[in-house]
């Protein structure tokens, strides 16, 4: 377990949560569902939305990772390290994807409150997310 793990622990941003497992299915759904609109936004090139709901599909898809573990975020910081803790660290998942995850956060957050963001972030997020929700799905069926 990880140091950045254990404080979210301590600090309750990540807590057991016994209805976890019931939920996950419904993340998916939304995973998929905000992969498919981001599809539609980069079609109408508005990029800004593309990346976040691309984030937004790639956080559902690991929220329904931590439901399967029977866990809650109370943090987008402290789900990636929950993600990295069950599921990296177990060799479950490769760095690389929760690595995507970290990077999809800042570019969400670039997008949606400095109004950056380009093209090429938006078609390498969907990549991303994409590949996350198969990965998502494969280690929860």
């Amino acid at each position: 377990m990880n140091i950045k793990f254990e404080n979210c622990l301590k600090r309750q941003s990540i807590r057991e949560f016994s209805r976890g497992p019931a939920l996950v299915k419904r993340e998916i759904e939304n995973a998929a569902l905000d992969i498919n609109s981001a599809k539609e936004s980069f079609k109408t090139k508005n990029y800004k939305w593309t990346i976040i709901q691309t984030y937004y599909s790639m956080f559902h898809s690991a929220r329904a990772l931590l439901y399967n573990k029977g866990y809650r975020e109370k943090s987008h910081f402290c789900l990636i390290e929950a993600i990295r803790n069950f599921y990296v660290n177990e060799g479950e998942v490769g760095f690389w994807l929760v690595e995507a995850l970290q990077k999809a956060k800042i570019m969400r957050e670039g997008a949606d409150y400095y109004g950056e963001f380009t093209k090429e972030n938006a078609i390498n997020l969907i990549d991303s997310a994409e590949e996350f929700l198969t990965k998502s799905k494969e280690l929860l069926s």
